[in-house]
């Protein structure tokens, strides 16, 4: 039996790549395929679930099919890409830099070069997998020849769990909870959150509070603006909660009236799900693949005005007509993500890959990756900064 293995930068805890990734492995070793994960590093709690990647050297076969879970370049990628091993890539979007430019130089370059390096992907894989179709495209806009769609099915067994009070207890009571969950980055505008939520606040109904729950490290100086955003405006009742338990995190949902989202960049997005399940109305601006997410649940909308998304925001929790009504849309969306064949869909993507023509086998000289960055260095200065070509000294003509 063909071994498949899977290879990532870092496995976290309770995040939506940790979770497919568990869920992968899962339906590779009911299939009978050996299965193991390689990272760079893992939560500890999931450390003993995982192999270093450079064991991932031994383990390589010409056979062997690696799936590649791609979302930052590392040296996780760089090695799986030089192993003979046939190669399958599980793209998870990468955020655009711009997002974290002034916020966290490190991964607004980490960002930059990693869509850079994707591209030497095209050649090295035998198929691209997006998790959403707006992945896909994204994958096809970049050149990959042969792209599907691998979607996600989110385990919601995380939120079937008895609820850990110890956190939000002081927030069970009779005031409005507006809920946003997911890391403090730029991409997801917090900042547009608090305004959202001040507007809701001032106007409509000063007994409610804003919960943000997700992690708060890596983005100090994000996270520094925002509390200057709160002081700025004079928002009370905003509480940044930070990285949350399962049991936590359940006892956020179960007490949250609405659940807002204003994220500007999302490749699948998974928290708005997981509020569909726990019957939590959803309010989300439609950008990138929300609206897909959604799929035709929740309430959408695309004006960004403060006044107006309070106003919707007060036509939701006030009505609670209009709740059960958008909870029974979000019900059913559920129904139909989770009436999804994961598990034979992704069987019948291996098949596919493995009764295909493999892709050549990768040639990696001991300098190949510096050669690449050096190339499209040279080929973005060449596109976006030509007049230093232009600077050079005149070439002589010797022959006159």
């Amino acid at each position: 039996m063909t071994r498949i293995h899977q290879v990532l930068a870092t496995l976290g805890y309770g995040d939506a790549i940790g979770h497919e990734v568990l869920g992968i492995q899962r339906v590779l070793r009911a299939a009978g395929y050996e299965s193991e994960i390689f990272v760079e590093t893992a939560d500890y709690r999931l450390e003993p679930l995982t192999r270093d990647y450079r064991d991932l050297v031994d383990a390589s076969h010409p056979d062997s099919l690696l799936l590649h879970h791609f979302s930052l370049g590392s040296k996780a990628s760089r090695t799986a890409f030089a192993l003979p091993d046939r190669m399958a890539l599980i793209y998870h979007n990468i955020t655009p830099p711009e997002y974290f430019v002034g916020v966290n130089r490190t991964l607004a370059r980490q960002c930059f070069r990693g869509r850079r390096e994707l591209r030497a992907y095209a050649d090295r894989c035998d198929l691209a997998m997006g998790d959403s179709e707006f992945n896909r495209q994204d994958l096809e806009a970049l050149g990959f020849p042969r792209t599907a769609v691998l979607p996600v099915v989110p385990d919601f067994s995380h939120l079937d769990r008895e609820p850990n009070w110890l956190v939000a207890r002081d927030f069970d009571d009779d005031w409005t909870n507006i809920l946003f969950v997911g890391r403090v980055i730029a991409n997801k505008k917090i900042e547009d959150l608090i305004r959202f939520f001040h507007a809701y606040h001032t106007i409509f109904n000063p007994r409610s509070r804003l919960q943000i729950v997700g992690a708060l490290s890596g983005f100090e100086r994000y996270l520094a603006s925002l509390h200057q955003l709160v002081v700025t405006l004079g928002a009370s009742d905003v509480h940044f909660i930070g990285h949350v338990s399962d049991e936590e995190l359940v006892a956020f949902y179960e007490i949250a009236d609405l659940f807002l989202c204003a994220s500007e960049h999302e490749g699948f997005c998974v928290p708005l799900v997981e509020a569909f399940y726990k019957q939590v109305p959803v309010l989300a601006y439609a950008a990138t693949a929300v609206p897909s997410t959604m799929d035709g649940a929740g309430v959408l909308f695309e004006d960004r005005n403060p006044i107006h998304v309070a106003t919707l925001m007060d036509a939701i929790v006030s009505s609670r007509d209009v709740q059960d009504q958008i909870v029974e849309g979000q019900l059913t969306a559920v129904d139909r993500l989770r009436s999804k064949d994961f598990a034979g869909t992704l069987l019948g993507l291996v098949d596919v890959i493995l009764g295909r023509p493999r892709a050549p086998e990768p040639s990696v000289t001991f300098d190949f990756w510096q050669q690449f960055d050096a190339a499209r260095d040279l080929e973005e200065l060449r596109l976006y900064r030509p007049a230093i070509y232009q600077a050079l000294p005149a070439q002589r003509d010797d022959r006159k």
